[in-house]
């Protein structure tokens, strides 16, 4: 069933996926700045406010972002009394230490936890907990990510990487090449870097964040 809070909060989670607010978002689709402000969701007499058709083609428009992509933040939301799927969960600063994934990119190892989150497809999917302020201001200290091994990549994509002997890293994607990861930083605008494919142990999207 599509809801009303399901809506809002992918447009909430699709703006900061691209280090947005929601007004800034809807700035750079070009709309009224206030469009997506939370006292414009409930009408004064109590009624649900939904955002047009129109508005949420620009902002997938200027996100580079399809349908799906807007979908996967209000299909996967987060469990209500405790239940639903589990997920293996670990510490970012864990996680980015030798033996937490193995040859395939799965979680292994003794320092997984679990977090219950239903309703998304992956079932290699994982959760990671950002520990420290290094990312900021786009995840911050007790940010929950919800990883999923085996959505879609595109352009603009925050994602987790390993590299071969290297630590685990989070970066905005540019390019996925043949020879080449092409990589910035988190936030818009930020240096651009290249890794070569054969470094690169896998690339895993960012599909959900719980703040």
């Amino acid at each position: 069933m599509l809801r009303h809070e399901d809506i809002w909060r992918a447009i909430d989670a699709l703006a900061k996926q691209h280090g947005y607010s929601p007004s800034g978002l809807a700035r750079r689709a070009g709309l009224d700045p206030t469009t997506f402000n939370k006292s414009k969701r409930i009408a004064p007499d109590g009624r649900p406010r939904w955002p047009s058709t129109e508005s949420i083609a620009k902002i997938l428009e200027a996100t580079n972002a399809t349908i799906a992509d807007f979908v996967v933040h209000f299909e996967a939301r987060p469990s209500q009394g405790g239940t639903g799927k589990r997920l293996p969960l670990i510490r970012f600063a864990a996680a980015a230490g030798e033996g937490q994934f193995d040859a395939e990119g799965r979680p292994s190892g003794a320092n997984w936890d679990e977090l219950s989150f239903p309703d998304i497809a992956d079932p290699h999917a994982y959760a990671l907990a950002i520990d420290g302020n290094a990312f900021a201001p786009i995840f911050r200290d007790g940010d929950i990510l919800i990883v999923s091994p085996l959505a879609n990549l595109r352009r603009g994509d925050r994602v987790v990487v390993k590299t071969a002997g290297g630590p685990l890293s989070l970066h905005t994607l540019i390019r996925r090449g043949g020879r080449k990861l092409e990589v910035s930083g988190l936030l818009p605008g930020t240096v651009e870097s290249g890794m070569a494919s054969e470094t690169v142990a896998f690339v895993h999207r960012i599909v959900w964040t719980n703040q």
